[in-house]
């Protein structure tokens, strides 16, 4: 019988991995036994969720074929609505490929519960970039502001706890809808546990129980073994080509949440009188479905990764956002490297790391909806699905990668590896 861990090291070299980059992965993975052990029970329990909600539901071969022109009568779209709203644990759900990204599902969610003379507050900091132009932050056509909704935002405390008594006081008669941000966004804060959160709605609704929140439960998903939907978000809402399409979903948004929040956005997305009975789902519901039921063993392998990537860093001398013991509330991984060189060869070996475009250097720009440049290596087969083995980070300080997704622990493993080779390749960082 061949020798596995020899043949392995021969496989690694010719990919470009050193010996000493190898040696520092495995001593790095030595350490993370238990707290995969940890990630592989939660996996098993969403598993056990997903698969309920689909025996639940009576998911049929039927459902998985789709519709076209209007989609009048849409039983797979219909059905796996309502495995969504069982997986979520909410009164309802819409899952549509009309919902084309992650902003997308929050504009539509807010302009769809928010009316002129409302005001949206943000208990939790500044908002991701691209929600800034939807709130009107940043100047846009067609913004929140523009319709005269006014916005307002209390910064956390200075260890990321949330300002209560801040809160307490931004809350007034104009204050009509709360937006939580699971994750850090374009920071190198913390993300926030499903814990955390519950404690804030709580909080929130016993100051105004007539208060409306919404959750931007991005990057979160199958991350803990419940999510903010089970606790009183009156909208979680997430993208499809994260953590719940299981790199399989090709597009596509989902908002969860109480039959009310729902209509209305129902009515928005498509038309006042047609709301969700149109909208057809043509060859989508295949990849919606598998990409569901195979989200929470996608989403561990990301999981897996982050820890393995904030383990090799901080060996390195570099500041992880979370910790490599640190608490775990997404799949996101932020490396800050206070360098722009470093931040741009990251993401040129996660690039050379993946299945599509490994031969191409991505370069920072300007990207729609942010403000300032930004780099993104994304050799995804779903373009920029970021379940899937990606980075990216602004060109601005503290030179931070963002990393996420890996739809196979083994392929995560392999492109942090890469990085860490093509920054000694470099000199940017020695490696004894």
């Amino acid at each position: 019988m061949s020798d596995i861990s020899f043949s392995l090291t021969e496989y690694y070299k010719n990919f470009g991995i050193e010996d000493s980059v190898y040696k520092l992965g495995e001593e790095v993975l030595n350490e993370c036994s238990d707290r995969f052990k940890d990630i592989d029970r939660i996996s098993e329990l969403n598993q056990i969720k997903v698969l309920k909600a689909f025996c639940d539901n009576k998911v049929s071969e039927a459902c998985l074929l789709g519709t076209s022109g209007y989609g009048y009568n849409d039983l797979g779209r219909e059905t796996l609505e309502k495995v969504y709203a069982s997986v979520f644990k909410t009164e309802d759900a819409i899952v549509r490929p009309q919902i084309t990204c992650g902003t997308h599902a929050l504009s539509l969610a807010l302009s769809a519960n928010l009316r002129p003379g409302d005001e949206l507050l943000s208990p939790v900091g500044k908002p991701y970039d691209t929600l800034e132009e939807v709130i009107g932050i940043r100047e846009s056509k067609g913004s929140l502001k523009e319709y005269g909704i006014s916005y307002r935002q209390v910064d956390l405390l200075k260890d990321d706890k949330f300002d209560l008594e801040g809160i307490k006081q931004a809350i007034n008669d104009r204050t009509k809808l709360v937006t939580i941000q699971r994750s850090k966004g374009y920071q190198t804060r913390k993300s926030f546990s499903v814990k955390e959160i519950a404690e804030l709605i709580k909080f929130i609704k016993d100051v105004n129980p007539g208060l409306k929140v919404m959750v931007d439960n991005c990057y979160g998903e199958f991350t803990d073994v419940c999510e903010p939907s089970e606790f009183g978000a009156d909208m979680t809402v997430g993208s499809l080509i994260k953590n719940p399409g299981g790199g399989l979903a090709p597009i596509g948004g989902y908002i969860v949440g109480t039959k009310e929040c729902i209509e209305n956005i129902a009515y928005r997305l498509t038309s006042p009188g047609l709301g969700r009975e149109v909208g057809a789902s043509l060859d989508t519901l295949k990849s919606f479905y598998q990409g569901l039921f195979l989200s929470p063993t996608v989403s561990a392998s990301a999981l897996k990764g982050a820890i393995f990537a904030a383990g090799i860093y901080e060996k390195l001398g570099f500041e992880c956002v979370p910790g490599f013991k640190g608490e775990r509330n997404d799949i996101i991984q932020a490396v800050a490297f206070h360098d722009p060189n470093k931040l741009i060869t990251f993401c040129e070996a996660i690039q050379a790391a993946s299945p599509i475009d490994s031969f191409v250097n991505p370069e920072p720009w300007d990207m729609p909806g942010y403000d300032s440049k930004v780099i993104m290596a994304a050799g995804t087969f779903v373009s920029g699905a970021s379940i899937e083995l990606s980075a990216d980070g602004p060109l601005r300080e503290p030179y931070a990668a963002y990393f996420q997704g890996g739809i196979t622990w083994p392929h995560v493993k392999i492109g942090i590896l890469n990085t860490v080779q093509a920054l000694k390749n470099k000199g940017l960082i020695d490696i004894k």
